[in-house]
């Protein structure tokens, strides 16, 4: 492995006594005061980065939710402990930092895979178990490494081969290239979340929804040539590919129609412009406000809280209808009922003042009070008025407007007829 070969191996230390007799030298406690010298250090610059910068977001990769807590803070130490370990060489031997070392690289290991992982997916239920499998692999060859098994295991797995085709491939090489794809899409990932976190700061609206398409589009296309890299790294003919991608179209305009037109229509809605994250929209009957605009489809939820998935295929071809396009002046009605011997004029002025005195009617338009009909039981008065934001819930408008009719009325004693009914009995012969 690259790493491996790279950074220096410790020596394999056959029993317990060699480790225990190494350990207890004097020349130990000067390599803990130097490791103790470098996280102390280490600490310091990761807290002035973040007082310099002054970042305070806990999905940041580098400095993270606390000073310790993203990949800065391994990375300056592991390089601070690399120096100290060259520096101390060259007048003691050293034993505690070549073990911190390998423990180092283990620990930003981690940290870069979980990291990148909950920046990339972070509300995906399988993260979890991927981290943790993350943290026993990284700690597994860290221990391998520090014993000085690591080669030797290497070595043996070289020696199990089997023929793929025209190549050679051994166990060694397989592992090797599984760890390299990790390795790959893993900094595809922090490379996509990074573009994505500068694409979609301060946007809003149509803005947001194109930047995050063309975040989306970035991501796969880095997948994909991470992907790539990695095949070749384990030895796999990527010509074989060109027959696979060839399979793959005839997929897509047999099996995959649906599927294809909705990313394109995904793509025309979000060019276009024509609705928008936050636009109140009613689409095959549904109403309610968009809140997601993706590749595939838009998540539209209404006010009662239910959420609709709606294809974007069905918003390119189907009638659409954007509420928040048009005047946001809602209009409404509310009517009553009053005796025969009532004043009308005042009944008008009372139902009158009753509207124009809610905060949320509008006075341009003016509400507007009419004698609409001539009941079977009284006069029928209808009141007609606008709200300005029809967000605040229209049937609140109405009670309130209803309750101050029913108020106004009851403090001029004028009474609300009953129904009525006359029952005409025939005389007996």
């Amino acid at each position: 492995m690259a790493l491996v070969q790279t950074l220096h191996t410790p020596e394999p230390i056959d029993d317990f006594s060699g480790w225990l007799a190494a350990f207890m030298q004097t020349s130990v406690l000067i390599e803990l005061a130097a490791l103790g010298l470098c996280i102390l250090v280490a600490w310091s610059l990761v807290r002035g980065v973040r007082r310099t910068l002054g970042l305070q977001d806990a999905r940041s990769i580098w400095l993270g939710q606390r000073d310790l807590d993203g990949v800065l803070f391994p990375s300056l130490l592991l390089c601070l402990a690399f120096v100290a370990r060259h520096l101390l060489a060259t007048v003691l031997s050293v034993t505690l930092l070549k073990v911190a070392i390998p423990v180092l690289v283990a620990l930003v290991a981690i940290r870069v895979g979980v990291k990148v992982l909950q920046a990339a997916f972070s509300k995906a239920v399988w993260i979890k178990p991927l981290e943790q499998s993350i943290s026993w692999l990284a700690w597994l060859l860290m221990v391998l490494w520090v014993s000085g098994l690591l080669p030797v295991l290497l070595n043996e797995l070289d020696l199990i081969t089997w023929k793929v085709g025209s190549s050679t491939l051994s166990v060694r090489n397989v592992l090797e290239g599984a760890l390299m794809a990790g390795a790959v899409l893993i900094v595809t990932l922090w490379v996509s979340a990074g573009i994505e976190s500068r694409l979609v700061r301060n946007a809003s609206g149509s803005e947001l929804s194109l930047r995050m398409a063309i975040s989306n589009a970035l991501r796969a296309l880095l997948i994909f040539v991470g992907v790539i890299v990695a095949l070749s790294a384990v030895g796999i003919d990527l010509t074989a590919l060109s027959v696979l991608g060839g399979g793959v179209g005839v997929g897509i305009g047999l099996g995959l129609q649906k599927l294809a037109a909705n990313y394109v229509s995904g793509f025309v809605v979000l060019a276009e412009h024509n609705v928008r994250i936050g636009d109140s929209v009613r689409v095959d009957g549904f109403e309610g406000v968009i809140t997601q605009i993706s590749a595939r489809y838009t998540a539209i939820v209404s006010k009662s809280g239910r959420e609709s998935i709606v294809p974007n295929e069905m918003m390119i071809t189907s009638r659409v209808e954007n509420l928040s396009e048009f005047d946001v002046r809602l209009g409404q009605s509310t009517s009553v009922t009053v005796g025969f011997d009532s004043d009308v004029e005042l009944v008008r002025s009372l139902l009158l003042q009753a509207a124009q005195q809610q905060a949320l009617v509008l006075s341009d338009p003016a509400p507007l009070v009419n004698l609409s009909n001539f009941g079977a039981y009284g006069l029928e008065f209808t009141v007609d008025y606008f709200v300005a934001n029809g967000d605040v819930g229209l049937a609140a408008v109405k009670s309130d407007i209803n309750r101050a009719i029913l108020a106004a009325l009851r403090a001029h004693s004028i009474g609300i007829p009953l129904p009525q009914q006359v029952l005409h009995q025939p005389r007996p012969t």
